[in-house]
């Protein structure tokens, strides 16, 4: 066990900024944090800039005072999915294509006729979405070609940070799970897959297998020379990690997009590609559904509205789907913010609140069916639902969510969980003890719980009711 005083970093690389967490890895005392902000770009597509990633994450360390330099691990957590390709120098050819850019729709669409659902769902565990990472491939192999050809390196975002922290060119069986070109059957890329859609494998990096090192730290860095850096993973995984997650609890995570999850001990594969059946970073696996619309899409409806994110206001009419971006959790990724039941007497604080119960309603459907897909992963209707992310944090967020569910609510004092769960896994390698024993002692699943309430069933009726009128569906 790490002595008193050892420190550790996690690293969460969102799609809006990186953020790092120095932690005691006796205590699981947050010690510092930093943080740092990313360009994404808006309209058709979503792209950043990998180099952005990078100098956000030196900026972060740059905040962390003398703790990044007495750090003996990091980990690094991403947001999954994006593309990131590099030249021989290991330099971005081009902006990474994001999780929620989903150009990609028709590409995934043709992946999935090709082969079938099915076909899919039991050779990699998922059924591929416009985010999936082999969908963008295809992508830019039909928009832009040059920078397909010219790729000495294909990366998902944790890849691109750990390699320039390590050297090594790797990830982990979490985040390579989202990928939709390794396998969760064999454990290893498909190479036949592969061949069809024109990416060598030798521009992959090497899957590691859970608490596995990446390698050290290089020289002429703000941390030091020769600290340990582990394999990172997907910031769900990271999260699960974090939570010190097993099987029997549910979570939702309220940021940017919404996703629900719970850990398994068997292997996930739905053929209706709701549920995304991805490797958990500890060996398990963590069936996991994800809607693109959350907190960014209800905070655009209430500067809409010039409101406040908590000025909200019971009753009225309203049924509001705001798939401002088009939505994965249900699969209609050309739909657009859909409202109706509008009347002379809604206030804009209905408004405000029917932005709320569209996305906390998508969230609920979509955890409804990661329960239905593994029985194991499930929860009982008494057990507390773990409520997570930024959302979390909103009075408006918490009470949506128990008024829709009608189910108990936990929501754990620990922050930053995804940076905290790759803290947990740099703790990990560090030590040699198992995650979840790092987790429960650090204790970062307490926190208050908010008692259920009576489920709304008539605002439940309207949304279904108004599900049908969303657009179509890829």
């Amino acid at each position: 066990m790490a002595s008193q005083g050892q420190v550790v970093l996690g690293v969460d690389s969102s799609t809006q900024s990186t953020k790092v967490l120095a932690v005691d890895a006796d205590s699981g005392e947050v010690l510092a944090r930093g943080q740092a902000p990313h360009t994404v770009t808006t309209g058709a597509g979503r792209e950043s800039d990998p180099e952005e990633w990078w100098r956000a994450l030196l900026d972060a360390l740059g905040q962390l005072g003398g703790y990044a330099e007495r750090a003996a691990a990091v980990s690094v957590g991403g947001q999954q999915h994006g593309l990131v390709v590099l030249d021989a120098a290991g330099r971005a050819l081009r902006p990474a294509l994001l999780w929620n850019d989903v150009r990609s729709a028709p590409q995934a669409a043709a992946l999935v006729e090709r082969y079938g659902a099915d076909w899919w769902a039991r050779r990699f565990g998922s059924v591929p979405g416009a985010s999936f990472t082999v969908a963008k491939w295809q992508w830019l192999r039909a928009h832009d070609p040059r920078a397909a050809a010219r790729a000495a390196g294909v990366r998902l975002p944790h890849d691109f940070l750990t390699e320039r922290l390590s050297g090594a060119a790797v990830t982990d069986r979490g985040d390579a799970s989202g990928t939709g070109w390794w396998s969760g059957r064999t454990g290893a890329y498909d190479e036949a897959l592969l061949d069809e859609v024109g990416l060598d494998p030798e521009l992959l990096p090497s899957v590691l297998g859970p608490g596995g090192q990446a390698g050290t730290v290089r020289e002429r860095l703000p941390l030091r020379a020769g600290a340990l850096v582990a394999a990172g993973t997907g910031d769900n995984a990271a999260a699960a990690l974090g939570l010190g997650l097993t099987p029997g609890r549910a979570v939702l995570s309220l940021g940017t997009s919404g996703t629900v999850y719970a850990v398994s001990r068997q292997r996930p594969a739905d053929p209706t590609g709701t549920v995304a059946g991805f490797a958990a970073a500890d060996g398990g696996w963590l069936p996991l559904a994800c809607t693109l619309n959350c907190t960014l899409a209800v905070d655009k409806v209430a500067a809409l509205l010039g409101r406040g994110r908590e000025e909200v206001e019971a009753g009225g009419s309203v049924a509001f789907l705001p798939f401002l971006d088009g939505e994965r959790t249900p699969n209609l990724p050309y739909a657009s913010g859909l409202l109706t039941g509008l009347r002379h007497e809604t206030t804009a604080g209905q408004l405000l609140q029917g932005a709320y119960d569209g996305a906390v309603w998508a969230l609920l459907r979509a955890l409804d069916e990661v329960l239905a897909v593994d029985g194991e992963a499930g929860a009982g209707p008494d057990e507390p639902l773990l409520l997570i992310g930024g959302g979390a944090r909103g009075t408006a967020w918490r009470e949506t969510v128990r008024r829709l569910s009608g189910r108990p609510v936990v929501v754990p004092a620990a922050e930053e969980l995804v940076a905290l769960g790759a803290a947990v896994q740099a703790a990990a390698l560090l030590t040699g003890e198992a995650p979840t024993a790092i987790a429960r002692r650090w204790a970062t699943a307490e926190g208050p719980r908010y008692d259920p309430l009576p489920r709304d069933e008539e605002a439940l009726s309207r949304l279904a009711a108004a599900l049908p009128l969303a657009g179509p569906a890829a």
